[in-house]
């Protein structure tokens, strides 16, 4: 298998047409379809079925980009374990990680690291948790900082912390006025409230969707942000009232006058916190090290 053929045809199918690959590629787009068509013909079979939008895989194809994943996962394996043994302490850590967690962990774990390993750089993607994960499953990040529910067999799941979901409502909000602060509610004690939301694909949005279908509630969505940040001061502001892990409102003590804080009743599976890589993954001494920083590491704002 051509390495160059097989990161071509990867770049194609992530990006749904020839044409949006050749722009990602910087290549022409003749030149694009004339490598494709020699990988083709190499395998003896079409890769892609050209007819729709977007294009997607033959059969041919989904047994060509599987192999074509393994050998490139080989060959950064390789180049990893080479690099290491020249030189154990340079080198890189893709690391995915959402904006809010990263507030939290790297203050802490950062300078630590950097300590140990400062010609180690680490290549910072923030995004949403569903986001870094398919990343790390396409090989395109080493490691992930996410909250998820283990779901991926190839994936290796190391917890880092627990973390409760909880409501967050002003003071002037009707619940707040009725019920005391930290008493355990249900969801449908907030039926009449304005929400300030997570995006769909936040895992905090996840689980309230299922909330509200469970207990068949249609709020009342003021707006939908990805940014916890932004959401808990605006609830605030707003009277109006947020779902989001207990910990992001521990770290803002200034926000603790103006809220109450209510554990949610009938939430079946808490989020937690993880590091993740793939299992075929050649983990470095360094990145075993950052592993290992994050899940002994001390974080006064998480708790």
């Amino acid at each position: 298998m051509n390495l160059k053929h097989a990161q071509y045809i990867l770049t194609v199918l992530k990006e749904g047409s020839i044409t949006s690959a050749a722009k990602k590629l910087y290549v022409s787009q003749p030149s694009l379809s004339q490598m494709i068509k020699l990988a083709e013909n190499n395998l003896g079979a079409p890769i892609f079925n050209r007819n729709t939008d977007p294009i997607t895989l033959t059969y041919a194809g989904r047994k060509y980009v599987e192999a074509a994943k393994q050998v490139m996962t080989i060959n950064q394996n390789l180049a990893r374990e080479i690099q290491e043994i020249n030189q154990e302490d340079h080198g890189v850590i893709r690391l995915g990680i959402p904006v809010q967690r990263a507030m939290q962990v790297m203050p802490y774990v950062f300078p630590k690291f950097h300590h140990l390993y400062p010609m180690v750089n680490l290549d910072l993607t923030e995004s949403g948790s569903a986001v870094i994960e398919s990343m790390v499953l396409e090989g395109a990040l080493d490691l992930a900082c996410l909250t998820a529910y283990p779901k991926h067999e190839e994936l290796n799941y190391i917890l880092i912390e627990q973390e409760d979901l909880v409501l967050l409502a002003s003071k002037n909000t009707s619940i707040a006025k009725r019920i005391p602060s930290g008493s355990e509610i249900s969801i449908t004690e907030a039926k009449g409230e304005s929400f300030i939301c997570s995006k769909p694909g936040h895992s905090v949005r996840t689980t309230q969707d299922r909330l509200f279908v469970m207990y068949d509630i249609q709020p009342r969505i003021l707006f939908e942000t990805m940014s916890i940040e932004v959401a808990k001061r605006t609830a605030v502001a707003c009277d109006a009232v947020f779902i989001c892990p207990i910990n992001y409102i521990e770290m803002s003590p200034e926000l603790h006058p103006h809220c109450n804080v209510y554990p949610i009743k009938g939430i079946e599976n808490q989020r937690s916190c993880y590091v993740c890589h793939r299992k075929d993954l050649y983990l470095t001494k360094y990145m075993k090290s950052f592993i290992q920083i994050l899940t002994e590491m001390d974080m006064p704002v998480l708790h």
